[in-house]
């Protein structure tokens, strides 16, 4: 690769890997300030490729535990120079001023972050969040010019049962002409049907091949996912030959872990390409159909786009050399040229601790109902089980992995904690706790004992938001002192720190291979099959609060 400066312009010869003729040949490439403005194809082959940059189709930035500014610096080194974030996380706990910061961190870096306007804040009425966002309020989000769609639709009995408010909502969007983000696992027939019909055109929680061929069929667009605690790539891969121009990818929550050491969507190329997918049908998923669906001002290595684009040692390792944003080199030479800007840090929380009777549960049944977690799905199964009993408390039974789990509101100081059973965790002593349990994100907790979950809880009280694991009263805590989310610290110190709390939370018997993943989405209402949040145990399958007891 060759590269000459003079003014504004700048010349590169690569191999360019072409994904609007699907083949690839050598090119001299002439930019002028931001926009590609000639593409010369020669008989040169090079010792380097270029191709267009990757986008995120759909990611909560939240969920890597790091302010939008400081994400964007890590991405690019994966070749990432867009993405469609939905602010979901922190729009339930701050609203509207959570959405802001943001839109205005991620502007201080060269990022392209596309938004879209959380449409179930809360995600359900049967749970506490820091805010609620109607219609109305939403309105000026859906205009802003950064925003391009409405954000996942998880109230899907709103939906189908015609919700006012939820139709209100639908009608915001078409109404500025900005397309609708789905949300809809293991709903098929006329519900599924009536679902698409309202307008919803995406859908990222697919889990098998069956699931997503019919929502293709009735006009969706599947984004196949690799994330942290969902992995469905090895799932539905076949898609991205058979089905490819309804195809997205997406990483949805990962944590900083995974970004840091596995990437982005640069993994999902890899995978893909391990699997025999062509790298056109590949790179067309993560470059040409977000730009055309979600209309973005991202470049796909035409003249006249915008300048945004990845250099690769070859199209088989698709190791990342250089990212391109605008005309300009944001990632060279193993080294990002910008750094994260981080100011204060906006949060909410409740100052008021727990003590060891508030989670204790009385015996009212011989069975209790309990969670069963999957390691890799956000999907539970349930059963019943008698638990021992002591001094009429009813007791974890470590020896059989079931497990008390309790979920804590975080932003009323009076409220007292919901307690259940789970199993999956297979933690032999201890407690976890965090102040990410989506999507309201209350403190949530998994422990053996009572008093080392009362320590975890009050932990993440102390530290106003963040992640702890604790062995016999002592912590080893990540703080998220932006609303309890996120924090300003550099990725690399964030990763090290969460993969020091998952390693001490494995060493105490934990099997599961992201623990505090799979802990935040115990209290994701929305998704099947028994939940549990701050007002109680929940029923997924008949969307409604049930009690613990089974009899």
């Amino acid at each position: 690769m060759k590269r000459s400066r003079e003014l504004s312009v700048e010349t590169i010869e690569a191999n360019l890997i072409d994904i609007h003729t699907c083949e690839t040949y050598g090119a001299c490439i002439v930019i002028e300030g931001q926009r590609i403005t000639s593409i010369t194809r020669n008989d040169t082959i090079y010792d380097r490729y270029i191709c267009p940059g990757l986008i995120d189709a759909h990611v909560h930035i939240e969920s890597s535990m790091l302010i939008p500014s400081e994400f964007a610096r890590q991405a690019v080194k994966h070749g990432c120079v867009a993405t469609v974030s939905d602010p979901h996380e922190i729009a339930n706990v701050l609203g509207i001023d959570g959405i802001n910061f943001m839109i205005e961190d991620g502007n201080r870096v060269p990022f392209k972050f596309y938004w879209t306007a959380p449409s179930c804040v809360p995600a359900t009425q049967f749970e506490s969040s820091g805010a609620n966002l109607s219609a109305s309020d939403l309105e000026p989000v859906i205009a802003h010019e950064q925003v391009v769609a409405l954000g996942e639709m998880m109230n899907f009995p709103g939906v189908i049962y015609d919700d006012p408010e939820v139709l209100a909502k639908l009608a915001i969007a078409k109404k500025y002409g900005k397309p609708i983000d789905g949300h809809i696992p293991g709903i098929q027939g006329d519900d599924l049907e009536k679902y698409v019909t309202s307008g919803i055109s995406t859908d990222h929680e697919c889990v098998s091949l069956a699931e997503a061929k019919e929502k293709i069929r009735l006009g969706m667009k599947i984004l196949i996912r690799e994330g942290s605690a969902a992995r469905n790539f090895n799932s539905l891969h076949s898609l991205i030959t058979t089905d490819n121009t309804e195809i997205m990818l997406c990483t949805d929550d990962s944590h900083p872990d995974e970004l840091l050491e596995r990437g982005n969507i640069n993994k999902i190329i890899k995978m893909g390409l391990a699997k025999g997918h062509s790298i056109y049908n590949l790179l067309r998923c993560c470059t040409l159909h977000p730009v055309e669906h979600y209309k973005l001002n991202v470049g796909l290595l035409r003249v006249g786009d915008q300048a945004d684009f990845i250099v690769l040692d070859n199209p088989e390792n698709f190791s990342i050399l250089a990212t391109y944003i605008d005309g300009e080199v944001v990632f060279e030479n193993g080294k990002t040229t910008f750094s994260q800007q981080s100011n204060k840090p906006v949060n909410i929380f409740r100052k008021a601790k727990i003590t060891q009777p508030s989670v204790q549960l009385a015996k009212q049944g011989s069975k209790v109902k309990v969670i069963e977690a999957v390691d890799g799905e956000l999907l539970t199964n349930s059963f019943t089980a008698e638990l021992p009993v002591e001094d009429n408390w009813i007791v974890a039974d470590a020896g059989r992995d079931i497990l008390k789990i309790v979920v804590l509101n975080r932003y009323a100081e009076k409220a007292q904690p919901v307690v259940g059973f789970i199993k999956g965790f297979n933690l032999k002593k201890g407690a976890i706790a965090a102040s990410i349990a989506h999507d309201s994100h209350n403190i949530i907790a998994v422990g053996v004992h009572d008093q080392d979950i009362v320590s975890a809880v009050n932990e993440i009280i102390d530290t106003r938001g963040g992640m702890t694991v604790v062995v016999e009263g002592m912590c080893k805590t990540l703080p998220l002192d932006y609303a309890g989310l996120m924090t300003a610290r550099k990725g690399e110190e964030v990763a090290k720190l969460y993969n020091s709390i998952n390693q001490k939370t494995k060493s105490l018997g934990c099997t599961l291979s992201a623990p505090f993943m799979t802990l935040s989405f115990m209290a994701l209402l929305v998704i099947p099959s028994l939940k549990i949040g701050d007002q109680g145990l929940f029923d997924g399958d008949q969307f409604q609060l049930t009690s613990v007891f089974a009899g």
